[in-house]
């Protein structure tokens, strides 16, 4: 991979992820196999349903997927939706993500489920893809543009190795459009960011770099529903995290993190959807 020039963000995220206490909590209380905002058809569904609901209704936005598609997920995570993209359509899948501690997860869970041949497990930045132009049918990805302190250059790799008629699927937690940012700053401390992303800069800038939107289906709902529940899982899992060796400073830390999204949701300040984007 390319040489890597991290922000201040993007090291925060990857000291984070490639922490025991964050892989302990995303594989008991998350469920360790998609780890991002569910699609909740009920209040006390299990996190990890919602989740891949999440999953299989992004995938039915992304047009023809057969086995000669080539997909890339930017911030992977533990490659559920990598997997489900693989077995359901025989997609052809690189899936990229800082985290060694994740990805050697993902190799294993992948390697267990007989996908090595249809995923590829890449460490790397989304901000510097080691891939030509024009790699893939599909770019993919779910709460993780949130995380660069390069949003502008992310989005312009996004482009760059999309076919022409090629699609970005993505979901992040974002500012709304009229926030401002020190209505968020608890947010922002806690990831070591100067600031979120709105549904504004995603248009501005992906139109600025030719691609053309297709849908975006604006569900604040979801991550207030999602946080809280979260959170809710984290309290009944608590000593279960603590008999692991997940301290009570994280596990509180944790808990207040997730109260401050659902508040930011309550508030108005802190949205959540489903972009498509066309490369023309």
């Amino acid at each position: 991979m390319n040489e890597r020039n991290d922000s201040s963000a993007e090291q925060v995220a990857r000291d984070y992820y490639d922490s025991a206490d964050a892989d302990l909590f995303y594989r008991h209380v998350w469920g360790g196999e998609d780890i991002h905002v569910g699609l909740y058809d009920a209040e006390e569904e299990s996190i990890a349903k919602a989740s891949r609901r999440t999953v299989a209704y992004m995938a039915k936005l992304a047009g023809d997927l057969t086995p000669s598609t080539r997909v890339i997920d930017l911030g992977a995570g533990y490659g559920g939706s990598t997997r489900y993209l693989a077995r359901q359509f025989g997609a052809q899948c690189v899936a990229l993500n800082l985290s060694e501690v994740e990805n050697k997860r993902n190799r294993r869970m992948t390697h267990d489920a007989g996908l090595d041949d249809r995923v590829d497990v890449v460490q790397g930045d989304f901000a510097a893809l080691d891939f030509p132009d024009e790699s893939f049918d599909i770019a993919w990805s779910q709460e993780a543009l949130l995380h660069s302190g390069s949003r502008e250059q992310v989005c312009a790799e996004v482009a760059r190795v999309l076919r022409p008629g090629g699609r970005f699927l993505f979901t992040d937690p974002m500012k709304t459009d009229d926030a401002e940012t020190e209505t968020m700053q608890a947010i922002l401390d806690r990831l070591d960011l100067a600031s979120l992303a709105s549904p504004a800069f995603y248009r501005t800038t992906f139109s600025e770099l030719g691609m053309k939107e297709l849908t975006y289906e604006a569900r604040p709902q979801q991550l207030i529903n999602h946080y809280d529940r979260v959170r809710q899982v984290l309290v009944d899992q608590a000593d279960l995290l603590s008999s692991k060796g997940v301290s009570h400073d994280w596990i509180e830390g944790m808990k207040s993190g997730l109260r401050h999204w659902v508040e930011g949701g309550r508030q108005g300040v802190l949205t959540w959807g489903i972009f498509v984007f066309e490369k023309r």
